[in-house]
């Protein structure tokens, strides 16, 4: 009695590490050549920065990027939060618009026909040259920036919500229909769970403008923040500084776009294997 029933357990346990151990192989073989290939080409630069004898004002080696961002440290935190918290503010503005609009525009197909091209003509709008006029007229605070990436970012998020919301299965929608089931409860039991794969892909690009945004709103213009401190650091010839920003910066994009799949994995786990399929 007690062996038939510690073999269901033993076959659970052999299971769970059986999984585990792919999905480590399944991350070393996503993660690993992508690795080497930035190991490589960081070798690479310390080689011919060395081998080449240019001044760090010009080129600085990997090795003094890490050991001046290293002895900077302080400031850098003192410079990344200002763009974190700006980041985290003006995507969660774009976040709420985008879903606000896309579930408008998916219950009036008049309003799609209408918005569309604006979404696309919101896109030719040259940032580099709103950025500076923002800044006057909003002044240096938050308000510039959360536009800047709101302007950024808004539009992937927006398109992949309506393309999502629009490709789910018109069997589906007919058969809830023809059970009487109301516009709502379509779009809650059929159109919002399969918009999912689309969304969390909108969001990782979003994720990634989000950082680039913040950075390029205070380059133009701010008292704190990444860009700022490499707009500074330039000017002072310190390009192994600005590097070491630069770093930070693409560890910062990094980190915000593996959270996404977390988000995914706890919010909506069966879509990472449909987008798996899509993809």
């Amino acid at each position: 009695m007690t062996l038939a029933a510690e073999r269901p357990a033993t076959a659970t346990r052999g299971r769970e590490n059986s999984d585990s151990r792919a999905g480590k192989q399944r991350l070393a073989g996503r993660v690993g050549p992508a690795l080497l290939v930035v190991v490589g080409l960081l070798v690479a630069w310390q080689v011919g920065v060395e081998m080449s004898g240019v001044r760090p004002q010009v080129l600085p080696s990997p090795l003094r990027v890490v050991e001046q961002g290293w002895v900077f440290r302080r400031q850098l935190w003192a410079n990344t939060v200002p763009t974190l918290q700006a980041t985290a503010v003006g995507f969660t503005v774009s976040l709420a618009l985008a879903w606000g609009l896309a579930i408008v525009v998916d219950f009036s197909p008049w309003l799609r026909r209408a918005l569309t091209p604006l979404l696309v003509a919101s896109q030719t709008l040259p940032i580099i040259a709103i950025a500076p006029l923002l800044i006057i007229w909003l002044g240096f605070g938050l308000a510039p920036k959360v536009v800047v990436i709101a302007l950024v970012t808004f539009f992937p998020m927006t398109v992949g919500l309506i393309e999502g919301f629009a490709s789910t299965p018109r069997q589906a929608t007919s058969l809830l229909r023809s059970m009487g089931a109301s516009r709502w409860a379509q779009f809650r039991y059929v159109r919002l769970p399969g918009a999912m794969p689309r969304f969390f892909t909108s969001l990782r690009i979003g994720i990634t403008y989000a950082v680039t945004g913040a950075i390029f709103a205070e380059y133009v213009g701010a008292t704190a923040g990444l860009g700022i401190f490499m707009s500074v650091q330039k000017n002072s010839f310190r390009t192994d500084l600005v590097l070491a920003a630069v770093v930070v910066t693409a560890l910062l994009s990094v980190a915000l776009f593996g959270l996404t799949f977390l988000v995914q994995r706890a919010v909506a786990p069966w879509s990472r294997d449909e987008g798996s399929r899509d993809g």
